[in-house]
C-alpha cells in the first residue's frame, strides 16, 4: 500500500466518551496518533503478511484497540480486581502476539511497563520489529519463540508480572503456556468470546495443576458491535512444577 492510498484510508473513530464510559480512561492526543499509525501500518503490511481480517476503521478500533486494552482496564485504570501487581513499570509478556495485538495498544496506554511480544512466526517478528521502530516504543521488545520453549528458560520463567494470551488455543493451553512465565502473585489474562461451564471446569483442572487459581472471569459486551466477550484472570500463587510447560506441541495434542 503507497503513501497516497495510505492518506485515503478512514481515519480511526476517536470514541473518547466510549472510551471513558467502559473502560474509565481515554487516550492522550499522542496516543491517539500513535493508535492511528498502527492502523496504517498494520494495513500497511497486511497484504504480504495476513495480520488481520479486520480492516475497516470501527471494527478495528473496537475488536483491536478497545478490545486489547478492556482485558486490562480492571488493573490499569480501575483497579477493581484490587490486585498488588500494578502495570505501572510491570513487565508483561504478550504470548501468540501475532500482528501486536494485544501488547502494542497495552504499551500506548501504559507507556512505564515494559512489554515483550511473544510470536514463533519470524517473518511476523519481522514486521513488528519495523514497526515498533517507526512507533517509537521503546518500551516494547520481540521474541521469536514457542511458549513451551520460552517457559524452561532461566531467562523467562517465572519472571514476567503479567502475561496476556489472545486467540491462541484452549484455556488449557492458554494456562499452561501462560502461568510457568509468571512471577508468584503475577496475573494472566485470556481474552476469550464466549464462555461454557465445560471450559471453566477444564481450565479448574488445569490451573489446580500449574500453581495458579482463578481470580475472576468478567463478562462484557463490546460497545459497537454488542458482541459477547470475557477476560479470566488467573492468578499465580506458587511456582509451577518444572515439567510444565511440557514439550513443544504436547499442550495442544493432549491438553490437562
Amino acid at each position: 500500500m503507497n503513501k497516497e492510498q495510505l492518506s485515503n484510508l478512514s481515519r480511526l473513530p476517536e470514541m473518547e466518551k466510549i472510551w471513558q464510559k467502559t473502560l474509565q480512561w481515554q487516550p492522550e492526543p499522542q496516543q491517539n496518533h500513535l493508535f492511528q499509525q498502527l492502523y496504517e501500518e498494520i494495513l500497511s503490511g497486511n497484504s504480504q503478511l495476513n495480520l488481520t481480517r479486520i480492516t475497516e476503521a470501527k471494527e478495528f478500533w473496537e475488536k483491536h484497540l478497545w478490545d486489547s486494552l478492556q482485558g486490562i482496564a480492571p488493573l490499569a485504570f480501575a483497579d477493581k480486581l484490587h490486585s498488588n501487581v500494578s502495570l505501572e513499570k510491570a513487565n508483561l509478556i504478550d504470548i501468540g502476539t501475532g500482528g501486536g495485538f494485544p501488547g502494542i495498544p497495552v504499551a500506548i496506554a501504559v507507556p512505564h511497563c515494559h512489554v515483550t511480544l511473544l510470536d514463533s512466526t519470524a517473518k511476523k517478528i519481522t514486521f513488528l520489529n519495523s514497526l515498533l521502530v517507526k512507533l517509537n516504543l521503546p518500551n516494547v521488545k520481540t521474541l521469536t519463540a514457542r511458549a513451551e520453549a520460552i517457559g524452561q528458560q532461566p531467562q523467562h520463567r517465572e519472571v514476567y508480572d503479567f502475561a496476556l494470551i489472545r486467540a491462541v488455543g484452549s484455556v488449557s493451553v492458554c494456562a499452561e503456556y501462560a502461568l510457568p512465565l509468571l512471577k508468584i502473585g503475577g496475573i494472566a489474562i485470556l481474552y476469550r468470546g464466549n464462555w461454557t461451564d465445560e471450559e471453566q471446569k477444564s481450565l479448574s483442572e488445569a490451573v489446580k495443576q500449574l500453581g495458579g487459581t482463578i481470580e475472576s472471569i468478567e463478562g462484557f459486551q463490546t460497545p459497537l458491535s454488542k458482541s459477547i466477550r470475557h477476560c479470566i484472570y488467573l492468578g499465580k500463587r506458587k511456582p509451577s512444577p518444572q515439567k510444565f510447560p511440557r514439550a513443544i506441541g504436547i499442550p495442544t495434542q493432549q491438553p490437562l
